[in-house]
């Protein structure tokens, strides 16, 4: 309790302990020692966004070769990572140069208007590439490198977790799936919109599971602990009905509230003519019934620009098809964004494309 406020780390050497002793508990049970790892980062200050930029050839008669496409990946990212970094600078108050590129990924590649996944040989007049870029403050970057430091485990990448949600399911329909995914976690809601396979950009703002707990805490007069366990009882309908009738009008006035963040942060993405009507969630705040019924029976959405009535369902473990649980102990969707980042951990760990290869020699001569 306490080492971590609204998604920022507040005590290095209690979430390092905690850590340890998690990896300690896993490797047992998986009887190996990890090597490596991911992490993933949330929270109200990390923003992603994805950008596309089209880049004209000047001889596009000739195959696009290695030194081109590098220019090419180079040309781009500087122009996507200006962009978005400029834009989280005015959100947060943060000035620029206090701001860190967390993780960045070409989502989408078009060469005359044809998706292709490896532009090599390809000739053309025109390059479209679509840049996903995730920042973070500084002071909340060099936290999690400290941690990352401390576990003495090879990092391969930290992730922004909404954007490691939003690849989970990248197998389905070729690739071409519309849908909002909304992590409900215990200090942050983060919210990513994909559209057509891409991720257009991920949002977060600071109500999660705590927040109703707290409101419990408050109202009943009694500490967050006993707040807390009762609020998993209600979870999992282990209450006579006037106890969840009480609890269940308290914890209906936070999610106006919450549902209010969902309105917020869609609205922002302006650029998208319709937001998808798909809403897949996830998070163990998801657990509370109330989330789910506010987003589907609740006329919520008619302030924003949707096509369709929205649906909100639960993304379950075995929707992830790449990933096989042979512990049987990953049973709901409290578990899905671990899940999504060894599902990114997968790809970061086998061998690099050579447009993941390009992007990563151009980050490094950008050194941000």
């Amino acid at each position: 309790m306490g080492d971590i406020q609204n998604g920022v780390v507040t005590d290095i050497a209690s979430v390092v302990h905690n850590c340890k002793e998690a990896i300690r508990l896993a490797a047992h049970e998986a009887e190996l020692q990890p090597t490596q790892m991911v992490m993933g980062i949330a929270g109200e200050f990390v923003k992603g966004a994805t950008s596309t930029i089209k880049y004209k050839r000047d001889e596009h008669d000739a195959k696009i070769n290695l030194s081109e496409l590098r220019n090419i990946v180079h040309k781009l990212q500087w122009r996507a990572f200006a962009e978005v970094r400029k834009q989280l600078s005015e959100e947060t108050g943060y000035p620029e140069i206090d701001v860190k590129l967390v993780n960045t990924a070409i989502v989408d590649v078009k060469i005359d208007g044809y998706k292709v996944t490896n532009p090599l040989g390809f000739q053309g007049k025109e390059v479209q590439m679509s840049i996903f870029n995730s920042f973070a403050p500084l002071v909340h970057f060099s936290a999690l490198q400290s941690i990352a430091d401390e576990l003495e485990l090879d990092l391969l990448s930290i992730i922004s977790e909404p954007y490691a949600l939003s690849r989970c399911l990248d197998f389905e329909d070729g690739g071409s799936m519309s849908a909002i995914f909304i992590d409900v976690g215990g200090g942050t809601t983060d919210i990513a919109v994909v559209s057509n396979g891409s991720v257009v950009g991920t949002k977060m703002y600071a109500i999660g599971g705590r927040t109703f707990t707290k409101r419990l805490a408050v109202e009943l007069n009694i500490s967050f602990q006993e707040a807390e366990k009762l609020k998993i009882s209600y979870t999992a309908d282990k209450l006579e009905q006037k106890s969840k009738k009480i609890i269940s009008d308290i914890i209906k006035d936070d999610t106006e509230i919450w549902i209010e963040g969902v309105i917020l942060a869609l609205s922002e993405f302006k650029d998208l003519d319709v937001l998808p009507s798909k809403i897949l969630l996830c998070g163990g705040g998801t657990h509370l019934p109330e989330i789910k019924d506010a987003l589907n029976n609740t006329k919520w959405y008619k302030k924003l620009h949707f096509a369709r009535t929205p649906q909100a369902s639960f993304i379950h473990p075995n929707d992830l098809g790449n990933i096989i649980d042979e512990t049987k102990k990953v049973k709901d969707q409290q578990d899905i964004t671990p899940l999504a980042l060894v599902n990114l951990g997968i790809d970061l760990a086998g061998d690099e494309t050579v447009i993941q290869k390009a992007l990563r020699k151009v980050i490094g001569i950008m050194k941000v």
